[in-house]
């Protein structure tokens, strides 16, 4: 016969003492106090099921008294005697207190946790404003399970309400990336925004690219209205550099002298400033060389190639070159700083038929190989270094105002 166990004294529970080891103080059917070398007082149950031996927490003493102790244990006995396993049932009440409190902003912030490490840091400023102006206030507080489509739909029309068409599309696309999230995580069961077209709920807009002058008589004149520009000499200098290197306008604002290096004509730019996350090799032309020699006996002693006029520890405003178009007549609907890219794109393209992957690859766009692999920073570099040349040489020529020959179907030096 097993040895029958005396039940516990609350005389007993309030005194145990603790010792160096584990100490189990048991009261029958399974309940026992657990001592702790520390002094912790907690109950536990051991059970069987299916052959296989579990155990149950029912919290520590002295929050959960003997009393209490005994009626848990109890309670998972009778579904013991029932088939049901109690352990499967305090998973399941966790799972649904869980999920109660994990709130679509709490979801939401972890997604941005996961993804800010890749992301630019402007892109990271931009996606957390949108989230706290115009997501959470609306369904941050919500649990993530509980919200539907037309939850979507209604935000998304709020936003519309307000004139930011774009901005509504935009939070679209966060919305559906932060419940694919959830999703993969099987934190809910779909994803609400699925098939969700932003076209059949909001207003149609004509979409807007960045103003640029491609057309090379006006491209002429635009390169000579730089030169003769006479505001800073910090923002002449980016005007001037812009073109030969049509990075973003970023980039570009917040160069820094120690990613020049004007022997092997090469800017490398870290992949901590990049929009991709990825660095970045843009080969110099004589003419940016000649430009950023001319460029250093001014700044070349600070940080930045293009330092602010109130301190050479920040970098020049970004609607500093802005500001230099309006001044030269040029307004947003003809030409921005990020034109110069759809200027380089186009006219290399068509005009000066450069391979487009080439292009694309010096303008810091995903560009994959035959096997689907991104190129890295020196992929082509032979053939970028000869395209960047030929599309100095190129403006120079344009500027001096070289006659351009028209063909049938194309516009050719």
């Amino acid at each position: 016969m097993p040895k029958r166990i005396q039940p516990l004294t609350e005389f007993q529970v309030k005194n145990a003492k603790p010792s160096s080891k584990d100490l189990k103080l048991f009261d029958g059917g399974g309940l026992f106090l657990l001592v702790t070398p520390k002094g912790g007082k907690l109950w536990h149950m051991k059970y069987r099921i299916a052959g296989k031996e579990k155990k149950l927490s029912f919290g520590s003493y002295p929050i959960i008294t003997l009393a209490e102790a005994r009626k848990r244990r109890d309670d998972a006995k009778k579904l013991l005697s029932n088939g049901v396993d109690p352990g499967d049932i305090r998973k399941a009440q966790k799972e649904v207190q869980t999920a109660e409190h994990r709130t679509f902003e709490t979801v939401a912030r972890e997604w941005f946790a996961k993804n800010e490490p890749v992301w630019s840091a402007s892109h990271c400023s931009t996606v957390m404003s949108r989230l706290e102006r115009d997501i959470f206030p609306v369904i941050g507080n919500r649990p993530v399970v509980e919200i539907r489509r037309s939850d979507i739909i209604s935000l998304l029309k709020g936003i519309e309400a307000r004139g930011k068409i774009e901005t509504a599309k935009r939070i679209k696309i966060y919305c559906g990336q932060i419940f694919r999230y959830a999703l993969n995580n099987d934190w809910v069961e779909n994803n609400p925004t699925a098939d969700l077209k932003t076209g059949d709920i909001l207003t149609k807009v004509e979409e807007k690219h960045h103003a640029a002058i491609t057309d090379p008589k006006k491209v002429a004149g635009l390169l000579r209205a730089i030169d003769d520009y006479s505001g800073t000499f910090t923002v002449k200098y980016a005007l001037q550099i812009a073109p030969l290197v049509f990075v973003r306008p970023g980039e570009l604002q917040k160069a820094e002298w120690s990613e020049i290096d004007l022997e092997t004509a090469e800017w490398n730019i870290p992949a901590a400033r990049m929009k991709t996350k990825q660095p970045h090799l843009v080969p110099l032309s004589r003419q940016a060389v000649n430009i950023l020699r001319e460029l250093h006996k001014l700044t070349g002693d600070g940080i930045y190639l293009l330092p602010s006029l109130r301190s050479n520890k920040r970098p020049m405003s970004n609607v500093a070159m802005l500001a230099a178009f309006r001044r030269m007549g040029y307004d947003k609907e003809e030409m921005t700083t990020h034109g110069f890219r759809a200027m380089a794109r186009t006219i290399l393209d068509e005009i000066l038929q450069v391979r487009p992957d080439f292009i694309e690859h010096q303008l810091a766009h995903a560009v994959r190989d035959p096997n689907g692999r991104a190129y890295n920073r020196t992929a082509h570099l032979v053939e970028r270094r000869k395209m960047m040349q030929t599309w100095a040489d190129y403006l120079d020529k344009l500027k001096s105002g070289a006659k351009i020959i028209q063909f049938p179907d194309r516009t050719i030096r």
